[in-house]
């Protein structure tokens, strides 16, 4: 098989997988996780981007109420990632092991994790906030020098296209650390740097997943800014608000479960085998008090060996 065609099998099967997983084996579970966690999850993101022009101009000769309004949008924000990404991880996880589980004990596996997966998750803001500062502390200062008229075209699309590969490799460390966090025992830049090391070797297949996964997010976002928050009929507005609710949603699911999926096929990639490195199966069992039983269902993991 050629090396095109691997990827292209590979790149499809995690996608497969992903949908067989959340509408299918455990659609009634998933779809708990969704109302309790990713639903309120994704109203705070919409209405944030709503109402924070709006909040800008009213209470500009405010800085202190406005900054107070954006540090209660981060913390609720990082509260509900870590709730939604811990859940989804670990029912995820559970899947392959064959062990049925219910929403009560899903939220139960939170308390257990949620400092590791909160650290991970403040730091992957401040490396994205940290790649942007430079990223167009670099590219604005040569942008207001140059003529866009002489400019050629490739030149400025070669410049967006490495700020693009750069933002995407880090989201991908990013969530990958996240999936770290929740399964294993490292956070914040520990997590991160195991995530870097996890994507060599699955480089191409991890660009190209998280690159379509980044881009339905960033249409989604512009749909709403222009329909919505740019908006002129009450109603358009209502009704593309609505439906942007429940498509990022269902893509903050679908993401999740990717990434967990990448997860396993990084580690299986690098032959870290599950039942040997005390991961998924019996790392997430402890949780529950229940480490031996999962002890022989191990092999269950194998079956991940599809989309690898």
């Amino acid at each position: 098989m050629e090396k095109e065609e691997e990827t292209r099998i590979q790149f499809l099967g995690i996608f497969r997988e992903s949908f067989n997983i959340t509408l299918f084996c455990r659609n009634k579970l998933f779809g708990q996780i969704t109302i309790a966690t990713i639903f309120p999850l994704s109203l705070i993101f919409l209405l944030h981007a709503q109402f924070s022009q709006f909040l800008e101009n009213l209470i500009s000769s405010e800085k202190i109420g406005f900054s107070l309004i954006k540090i209660a949008y981060f913390i609720f924000f990082i509260a509900f990632s870590m709730v939604s990404t811990s859940a989804v991880v670990y029912a995820v996880a559970c899947n392959y092991t064959r062990k049925e589980i219910t929403f009560v004990e899903v939220v139960s596996v939170v308390p257990k994790v949620w400092k590791r997966v909160t650290v991970t998750l403040i730091w992957s803001f401040i490396l994205v906030l940290v790649y942007n500062i430079i990223a167009f502390s670099v590219l604005l200062p040569w942008l207001a020098s140059v003529n866009p008229i002489t400019t050629k075209p490739v030149v400025l699309g070669s410049l967006f296209a490495i700020y693009v590969m750069g933002f995407v490799y880090i989201s991908i460390v990013c969530h990958l650390a996240s999936v770290v966090s929740v399964l294993e025992e490292d956070c914040g830049i520990e997590a991160m740097i195991k995530g870097k090391a996890m994507v060599k070797g699955k480089t191409v297949i991890s660009f190209a997943v998280f690159l379509v996964m980044t881009s339905c997010f960033v249409l989604i976002d512009m749909v709403f800014q222009r329909f919505v928050v740019h908006g002129e009929s009450f109603w358009s507005e209502i009704g593309c608000g609505i439906i942007c609710f429940f498509l990022l949603s269902g893509f903050t699911l679908l993401g999740l479960v990717v990434q967990t999926l990448v997860y396993m096929v990084c580690k299986l990639n690098h032959r870290e085998i599950i039942d040997e490195s005390c991961l998924l199966a019996n790392h997430v069992e402890v949780y529950l008090g229940d480490y031996a039983s999962l002890r022989s269902k191990d092999v269950q993991l194998e079956q991940v060996y599809v989309i690898n």
